[in-house]
């Protein structure tokens, strides 16, 4: 798998982990979409799919992340990090993956669901946004501060 990466690219990590965050950004948007505008029944249909994408791509995102721990230097400071993105990562995919479940759920055995459910789960969903903002904030810092998975100019780079 790794022949097929680019010579930037440490691990296949940093190419998928983008894919639950806009998937999900996407499905918030669109639930709140279909909460101010009841008439757009289109809106209610794409967000009961694009969180059950969201939380696919977030189980990959997370299995390479975990993988990509183990093949990159990370600097002895960082390692507390990994470990809190790893927490935060893990409960947000599960969170979003059990809004994903519910809202499949009720979208199948009640078409018509009631404002107030819809609105509850639009709730938890912004919930688990600020899960997801916790999660990228702290890949954030392991890239942007600690250097972690990144790739010094002249520097050899490890063999693969």
């Amino acid at each position: 798998m790794t022949i097929f990466l680019p010579d930037w690219a440490p691990n296949i990590h940093p190419l998928v982990v983008h894919f639950p965050i806009a998937w999900w950004i996407a499905a918030v948007m669109v639930d709140l979409i279909a909460l101010t505008l009841p008439r757009a029944a289109w809106a209610s249909t794409t967000a009961s799919f694009l969180y059950p994408a969201g939380a696919v791509s977030a189980a990959l995102a997370y299995f390479t992340g975990r993988q990509a721990a183990a093949t990159v230097l990370t600097p002895g400071m960082a390692h507390p990090l990994v470990l809190q993105h790893w927490n935060w990562a893990l409960a947000t995919t599960l969170g979003f993956a059990l809004i994903a479940m519910i809202r499949l759920g009720v979208r199948f055995r009640y078409p018509q669901s009631s404002r107030w459910m819809r609105t509850a789960l639009a709730v938890a969903a912004l919930a688990a946004l600020a899960s997801l903002f916790q999660t990228g904030e702290r890949g954030a810092r392991l890239v942007f501060e600690h250097g972690v998975g990144v790739t010094v100019p002249g520097a050899v780079p490890p063999t693969r």
